[in-house]
């Protein structure tokens, strides 16, 4: 039988200017084809993609709201996002990043809801914060702890876990009763009623724009996580564990310890992410993730798991999501899913980006080619 012409080599290692070189290319690319799906649906893209990129800010009455609406959005991508990063650095599948999102939510609305007034804004804020992290942390460590007992398969666990999570909460957001604290009893359908003011995200003001605390938080736990990626012991064991989870038993690791922390904190930073969402939007949802757990993964993936490359990649998405949501007003054939179909154009073209400057295509011999 002949073998084919090609084969696949790899390259020699490409310097980072020539990767980031092939990924803005791949950016422009995935651009362009989107132009040409705005143009065949009578959309000027150019006009387009300026009020996408601008998010709608210039001309706006007030501009400053468009940002307090896009930090909402980019807040949960970027901590999720790093989170994700964690676990898939030890090779372990987290797939359940929605799932641990909304027990991070409603463990954080139980005590939003129950504790009311009586604690002061920043102590209930940070207590809300601490639930969600635990409710998150806990709903992620159960699989962690089945794949260190019994190797179950951790990628259809957090898979179906998702869809657990996603009706018990819906139960609450559908069950009207006395001991439904979660629900408006002046409400004669069912609905999520506020949180008390004390549970609600704190701002600082900066002349009108209000900054949510929570971007300061995001953006604080990423330099943590470069740091413990980088320069502390237990990084360099979620990196060997990844790498060989064989070689860090021959080095003394005890690889289930590393690998059921490791994911508790993973889960912990996403459930606390959805903490710090329904607290700034003030409210309960029967679906708070906007699917950013799905997101989370593109931007990942990405950003090949590196810090920094996650929290540009996150300022990406947001843009293309929040931009496209503003841009969609002003065209009545194009809706705000424009942006999901972006993004998986951009995410495909990176990939291919990312191969070609990794391997290549080279012709075999004429010997071995007729063999």
């Amino acid at each position: 039988m002949k073998k084919p012409l090609f084969h696949i080599v790899k390259r020699d290692q490409a310097g980072p200017g020539l990767q980031i070189l092939a990924y803005v290319a791949a950016v422009v690319l995935a651009l362009a084809i989107g132009a040409v799906l705005l143009a065949v649906q009578g959309v000027e893209p150019f006009t387009f993609y300026r009020q996408m990129l601008t998010m709608g800010i210039p001309g706006s009455r007030y501009p400053w709201r468009a940002v307090e609406n896009f930090i909402k959005l980019f807040v949960p991508l970027l901590i999720v996002s790093l989170a994700l990063a964690l676990a898939f650095k030890m090779r372990f599948w987290n797939i359940g990043g929605e799932g641990q999102f909304i027990m991070g939510a409603f463990f954080a609305g139980v005590a939003g809801m129950q504790l009311g007034e009586s604690l002061p804004q920043p102590v209930m804020v940070l207590v809300m914060a601490l639930c969600g992290a635990l409710g998150g942390g806990l709903y992620g460590v159960f699989v962690a702890a089945l794949k260190v007992k019994w190797g179950t398969n951790e990628t259809l666990l957090t898979l179906m876990l998702n869809y657990v999570a996603l009706y018990f909460l819906q139960f609450f957001a559908e069950t009207k009763g006395d001991w439904n604290f979660f629900l408006d009893p002046e409400s004669n359908r069912p609905r999520f009623a506020k949180f008390p003011d004390s549970a609600q995200m704190i701002t600082i003001p900066i002349g009108p724009f209000n900054l949510n605390l929570s971007l300061v938080v995001a953006l604080a736990l990423c330099a943590l996580i470069f740091i413990y990626h980088n320069y502390t012991k237990r990084g360099y064991e979620v990196a060997v564990v990844g790498d060989s989870p064989s070689t860090a038993r021959y080095a003394g690791m005890k690889v289930g310890r590393i690998v059921i922390r490791t994911i508790f904190l993973s889960a912990a930073l996403i459930g606390m992410a959805g903490a710090l969402h329904v607290s700034s939007a003030g409210v309960m949802s029967a679906s708070p993730t906007n699917s950013v757990g799905w997101t989370g993964i593109v931007v990942a993936w990405l950003a090949k798991l590196n810090t920094v490359g996650i929290l540009l990649a996150s300022l990406l998405i947001t843009v293309l999501q929040f931009g496209c949501q503003t841009a969609s007003t002003s065209y009545p054939s194009i809706d705000a899913n424009f942006a999901n179909l972006l993004q998986g154009v951009i995410l495909f073209v990176v990939l291919a980006a990312d191969f070609l400057t990794r391997f290549k295509l080279a012709p075999r011999s004429g010997k071995e080619a007729a063999k």
